[in-house]
């Protein structure tokens, strides 16, 4: 049988190499590329389900156009020709009258770089269209490791196999990064003690050596308790502070108002937690930090990756192969964003529309949207304050074009639904937020009916709106090949395609020597960045101002069996329970008269969802959680748990704050 090089295009940091066997023109068996140093010959129990995926009986295979209301999801079959005149015709018409009336949204449905943000960038540039935020998943983290290490950048994920100890701060590696969990684990079996941080006791929490189950959004408190303790022990690489980093004596007076017992206060742990995780953090060698994306989605979010982001620095872990932080690895590759963009296309510079508040954008009646593009997304289930995205898409003067896979919650509210390919029918590149490795993806099998790649449908559109730059007539494996800067990677594209990965060529300890990629090659405990935008130049924080009303904290953490909303309609990735639970302590049930199976009302002043209650002291008093991201129309109500979410947003870089969400939770749910 044929193998196919491919690489997995979701949105998590493993990003694995993936070889692909065809037998008669079809997939019978998606596995991992055995060489590889984070995949090492196995994909997630999802993506080794990938042909489920691919020959799904509900997979779009032609353009359809809307015959009945915004979100009832009835249509009818139409030519290539006639939905693409169509499209043009519409966006021909709303650039004309205001070009930034046109909204593309997309984020990472995939995460390549030929079939994401490469075609479809060049005409939206070209027509002049608001340009997106994208700022829902990592923003605010984003914007902690800019003003601090100068990108996303840290140490080798294969590296934690060697640390001596281990914090897994805000992730759960079993369920969010499977081959991380194994580094993990073979560091446990030389000795590692592994620590997680987190509101919650996970999958990955059960198996750790300790767990310290803080309250939610009180990260930030609890990293500057343990930098109080480690300046009071004098448990500082003062050599490395003083040749590598800036800000030193501004960040110690910072810490000084925050000790262990504040932060205990705070944290709601204990003080002696808090003082033996700092002294075991500092006397450590080496000591690996990995963060997700989790504990910066709260109102402190981006100054909480700030300030655990200063702990390496200050013991000197960068030292040390196996030492140091990982949040993201994508600063290190040389991607050349403007040869896939082509930003000098844009006449003027548009307004930008931050995707966090894409309800308020679809609802404002003084400068609306008019013509909305989704694609490698789902808008519908996924964006915060769900229920006012809906009233946006529902609107009857609203023109919306879905590219997808399946029909989706965003998908019947399209009033063009275009069919697009998945990954083993087209080609693409892929970089990497959690190792440092780039993939190929090479087309393995025909696309089903009339399903053509992103890039194809907007290399079309461009013809029909009559563009005429030669960038977009360029091919697919041109795009590719302008996609980095290729003298930087350590490999070529023909080498890339033969071999299917390759590693960027990289120190081993990258940061050993300082060489951050700040202005001055420090790491910047102090961010003179933020200070002159007017923003808090060293880790700071502040508490949420709390309704009596709503005194539950609900966290609605990825679901071991989806990714984000991909895979929730595969019969095969259905959770156990077969409905959307709600985890919640006994002692809030008691208090509440709710039993094990009980369908409980969740609610806030935003709205309302119902949930199968399941008691379980995983959660802490005052902690619920709901696995995400169902489909609404999989739920029995049809709603998610982003009913619930508000759009307001993070300290740094304007991200959503899906977990600083306050409700209270009754029973029975009303007929």
């Amino acid at each position: 049988m044929p193998i196919i090089p491919a690489a997995c295009p979701h949105d998590c940091p493993d990003t694995c190499a993936l070889q692909v066997k065809v037998e008669e023109g079809r997939v019978v068996r998606v596995s991992g590329a055995p060489d590889h140093p984070m995949t090492c010959g196995k994909p997630c129990a999802k993506v080794g389900r990938y042909a489920e995926r691919l020959y799904h009986p509900e997979r779009l295979l032609h353009p359809m156009k809307r015959i009945g209301a915004k979100g009832e999801g009835r249509y009818q079959r139409i030519s290539w020709d006639e939905a693409l005149d169509l499209a043009a015709e519409r966006l021909k018409t709303v650039a004309a009258r205001d070009p930034e009336a046109i909204l593309p949204y997309s984020y990472a449905g995939t995460m390549g770089l030929v079939q994401g943000d490469s075609m479809s960038a060049r005409l939206f540039h070209k027509l002049g269209a608001s340009r997106l935020q994208k700022t829902i998943c990592a923003e605010a983290g984003f914007q902690g490791l800019l003003h601090t290490y100068g990108a996303g950048v840290g140490m080798h994920a294969e590296h934690f196999s060697e640390a001596r100890l281990i914090l897994l701060w805000g992730t759960n590696p079993i369920v969010s990064g499977i081959h991380l969990w194994t580094k993990v684990q073979e560091a446990r079996q030389r000795g590692a003690r592994v620590v997680v941080i987190d509101p919650v006791r996970t999958a990955s929490a059960e198996k750790a050596d300790l767990h310290l189950a803080l309250r939610p959004g009180t990260d930030v408190a609890l990293a500057l308790a343990m930098i109080h303790v480690l300046i009071r022990e004098q448990l500082l690489d003062h050599d490395f502070i003083a040749r590598y980093t800036e800000g030193f004596e501004a960040l110690k007076a910072r810490a000084e108002a925050y000790s262990p017992e504040e932060a205990a206060r705070i944290c709601g742990l204990e003080a002696a937690q808090i003082e033996a995780l700092a002294l075991e953090y500092g006397r450590s060698k080496p000591a690996a930090i990995r963060l997700n994306y989790g504990m910066q989605r709260t109102r402190t979010g981006g100054q909480a990756v700030r300030a655990i982001c200063c702990l390496p620095s200050l013991v000197g872990a960068w030292r040390h192969r196996a030492g140091g932080l990982l949040l993201s690895s994508s600063g290190f590759f040389p991607t050349n964003g403007d040869a896939l963009t082509r930003p000098d296309l844009l006449p003027d510079t548009p307004r930008a529309i931050n995707m966090s508040l894409l309800g308020e954008a679809l609802t404002d009646t003084r400068r609306p949207i008019d013509l909305l593009f989704v694609y490698n997304s789902n808008p519908a289930a996924v964006a915060p304050d769900s229920r006012r995205v809906a009233q946006g898409l529902a609107r009857e003067d609203l023109f919306t074009v879905v590219l997808e896979h399946f029909q989706t919650d965003t998908a019947d509210y399209a009033d063009l639904l275009l069919p697009a390919t998945m990954q083993m029918e087209h080609l693409d590149l892929h970089k990497s937020y959690g190792h440092t490795c780039l993939a190929v993806n090479l087309p393995a099998v025909e696309a089903p009916g009339e399903a053509l790649p992103n890039t194809e449908i907007f290399r079309r559109l461009a013809q029909r709106l009559g563009f005429q730059e030669p960038c977009f007539r360029d091919s697919d494996e041109e795009i590719a090949r302008q996609a980095f800067h290729w003298e930087r990677t350590g490999t070529t594209w023909e080498a890339l395609k033969d071999r299917g990965w390759a590693a960027l060529p990289l120190p081993e300890a990258p940061f050993a020597g300082g060489a951050f990629p700040t202005p001055s090659g420090k790491c910047q405990f102090f961010a003179t960045s933020l200070e002159a935008q007017g923003l808090e130049p060293l880790p700071a924080w502040s508490a949420n101002i709390q309704d009596p009303r709503y005194p539950l904290a609900l966290l609605s953490t990825p679901s071991r069996d989806f990714l984000n909303t991909t895979f929730a309609n595969l019969a095969g990735c259905q959770p156990k329970a077969g409905v959307p639970t709600l985890e919640i302590h006994p002692r809030d049930a008691a208090a509440r008269g709710i039993q094990e199976g009980d369908e409980v009302r969740v609610f806030n002043a935003l709205g309302e969802i119902s949930l199968k209650a399941v008691l379980t002291e995983r959660v802490q008093p005052g902690v619920l959680v709901a696995p995400s991201i169902w489909w609404k129309k999989r739920s029995p109500d049809h709603r998610n748990a982003n009913e619930l979410t508000s759009m307001a947003l993070t300290d740094l870089g304007g991200g959503p704050t899906f977990y600083d969400c306050r409700v209270e939770v009754l029973k029975p749910f009303p007929s």
